[in-house]
C-alpha cells in the first residue's frame, strides 16, 4: 500500500512540474522565436537599405521604386516625392541630367553611404530606422579628388508586405524629429 502511494505522489508530483514547466517551455520557444524573427527582420532591412542605395547610385529608376511601397514617398524638405511614378521619375530626371553633363566632361561615380544605423519595431509588420548618411562623389581622372557633396541624417518608417520589407517614407532631412 505504501508503495502505491507512493507512486501516487511521483504521479502528482510530476503531473504538477508539468503544468509548470511545459507552459514555460513554451514561452521561451515563443521568446526564442521572436528573437530569431527580429534578427532576420533587421538583416532583410540591411539588404533593403543597400539595394536601395545601389539603385540610386546607379540611377535605375525601376530597381528604385521597387524599394518603396505603391504609395510610398521620398522626403528631402518641404516637397515630398511621392507613389511610384514620382519615385521613378525622380530617379529616371537624374539619369537624364547625368547623361547630358557627360556630354561636355567625364562624371564621378556617386555612393550613397549610412553610418550609425540603428532599427526599432514600434509592431511586428512596422520599423524605424535612424541612420546618419553621406553622399560622396568618387575621383575623375588621375589625381582627382573624392567630393562630399552632402551629409545628414535620416528616419526612414519601413513596412512588411507580404513577408518583404519596404520603405513606406524616407525622410533625409528630418531635423531633430526622430
Amino acid at each position: 500500500m505504501r508503495n502505491v502511494r507512493i507512486g501516487l505522489l511521483v504521479v502528482v508530483a510530476l503531473f504538477v512540474a508539468g503544468a509548470v514547466v511545459v507552459p514555460g517551455l513554451i514561452q521561451l520557444k515563443a521568446a526564442g522565436d521572436d528573437v530569431a524573427q527580429e534578427a532576420k527582420d533587421r538583416q532583410d532591412i540591411e539588404a533593403l537599405m543597400w539595394k536601395y542605395a545601389r539603385a540610386l547610385d546607379t540611377l535605375e529608376p525601376e530597381a528604385y521604386e521597387s524599394m518603396y511601397t505603391p504609395d510610398g514617398e521620398f522626403r528631402a524638405g518641404p516637397n515630398p516625392t511621392k507613389g511610384t511614378a514620382a519615385l521613378k521619375k525622380m530617379i529616371a530626371d537624374l539619369k537624364a541630367t547625368r547623361t547630358e553633363r557627360e556630354k561636355t566632361e567625364p562624371q564621378p561615380a556617386m555612393y550613397h553611404m549610412d553610418m550609425n544605423k540603428y532599427v526599432e519595431f514600434p509592431a511586428k509588420d512596422r520599423a524605424r530606422h535612424h541612420t546618419y548618411w553621406q553622399t560622396v562623389f568618387g575621383a575623375v581622372g588621375r589625381g582627382g579628388q573624392v567630393r562630399v557633396a552632402a551629409a545628414g541624417n535620416a528616419v526612414d518608417d519601413l513596412v512588411k508586405v507580404n513577408g518583404k520589407w519596404l520603405i513606406k517614407v524616407r525622410n533625409v532631412s528630418p531635423g531633430n524629429a526622430d
